[in-house]
This record gives structure tokens, C-alpha cells and sequence, in this order.
């Protein structure tokens, strides 16, 4: 099949696009509200944008609470989303309204972060402490601004559970991350293998 995206006409029940672009990480974001309220939202729209400094994005589709309290704290965390935790990763998407506490509402425990003002979830694998670097809205062909937030941050800190650690690496059989793909569906990343790049060719 093949189609357009300006009228995306594409005949299927639901929209195939997420579902191409996919596994996609998941940021568990964390943030804590001028007023003290904390949230908690995970983000499919989340990624590694460079490593030196290390920075990760999130994007918001529309103004949500997370971007809301990261713009006016400067400060955000990212929980590492996990199998063993998926139910609550699903239970904190929930539409509350501002102040209400996700990590309540999912039964989390939390950690504050250490360098920056905002909470993690104390279960996690592991959890980044970011500071906000940029907020940006992507331009269409048109030079638009689409109603989406792109939030950088430069990560800090970094926390990682030490049974989550063996022979000096985080190990993802112990992890088993968890990934978004399109409609309803997420992936379990359990099963694991390595590729080595090719060498460089010979000049």
C-alpha cells in the first residue's frame, strides 16, 4: 500500500504510523510543581539525543503537567519503565488533573533526587536526573509550530540498582525494559542479542 500523509488515507482502522516508528523507550518523567505537587507521566515520544554531555528529550503532545512544571522548575527525572512495573507505568498515564499525585495513584514509593528538585520512582532500575537545557516546538513544511514540546535535559546524575548490575554492565536480562509500539501494544525486551559493527574497510 502506499499513501499520502496530508490526507492520510490509508484505509485501516487505526492510524499505522506509531505503530512503524517502533519500539519506542519510555520516559517515566518526574517532575514536582511550583506549589510542591509531584507527577509522574510516562512519554513514548522520549529518547538519547547525544551522549557528550548526555542529554535526553521528551516531547509533549499539547502543554501537559510535565512540561508545565519542568518549564517552571528547570529540572525533570526519568525512571527506567520496566516489565515488573508496567501496570504502574499504565496506571501514572492516567488524565488527573494538576496536583494529583501519579505516584500515589500508581502505589509508588519515591526518591528525591539527589541534584535536582524533582522525585523518581524509587523502584525503578534506574533513574536520571535532568536539568532542562532547551524547550523548542517542531515547524512544519509550512513553518508552523505543531503543538508539540520538545523538553531537553542534560542528565546530572544517574542512580542504577545495584542487583541490576553484573560483570560491569546494566543488565537488561534483570531489567527487561519495556517499549511502546503502536495501538495499545508494548514489547518486553527479554530477549537479547549481541552484533559487533564491521571492521573499517581497507583503504
Amino acid at each position: 500500500m502506499f499513501y499520502t500523509t496530508d490526507t492520510n488515507q490509508h484505509g485501516l482502522r487505526h492510524d499505522p504510523f506509531k505503530a512503524i516508528v517502533s519500539p519506542r523507550p519510555i520516559g517515566w518523567i518526574g517532575t514536582k510543581g511550583r506549589d510542591g505537587s509531584r507527577n509522574l507521566s510516562p512519554y513514548s515520544f522520549f529518547n538519547i539525543v547525544s551522549d557528550g554531555p548526555k542529554i535526553v528529550m521528551f516531547s509533549s503532545s499539547g502543554r501537559k503537567h510535565s512540561l508545565k512544571n519542568a518549564e517552571e522548575t528547570g529540572v525533570f527525572t526519568t525512571s527506567f519503565a520496566s516489565a515488573n512495573l508496567a501496570a504502574a507505568v499504565n496506571m501514572s498515564s492516567i488524565e488527573a488533573a494538576y496536583g494529583v499525585d501519579e505516584f500515589e495513584i500508581a502505589g509508588l514509593a519515591t526518591e528525591q533526587g539527589r541534584l535536582v528538585d524533582a522525585p523518581f520512582v524509587a523502584a525503578a532500575m534506574a533513574a536520571l536526573e535532568c536539568r532542562v537545557t532547551q524547550i523548542m516546538q517542531p515547524r512544519d513544511l509550512d513553518g508552523m509550530a505543531v503543538d508539540s514540546h520538545m523538553v531537553f535535559g542534560q542528565v546530572v546524575a544517574i542512580h542504577i540498582r545495584d542487583d541490576a548490575i553484573s560483570e560491569g554492565r546494566f543488565d537488561m536480562k534483570v531489567a527487561v525494559p519495556i517499549g511502546r509500539l503502536g495501538y495499545m501494544d508494548y514489547v518486553a525486551c527479554n530477549e537479547l542479542f549481541e552484533l559487533f559493527r564491521p571492521p573499517k574497510p581497507k583503504s
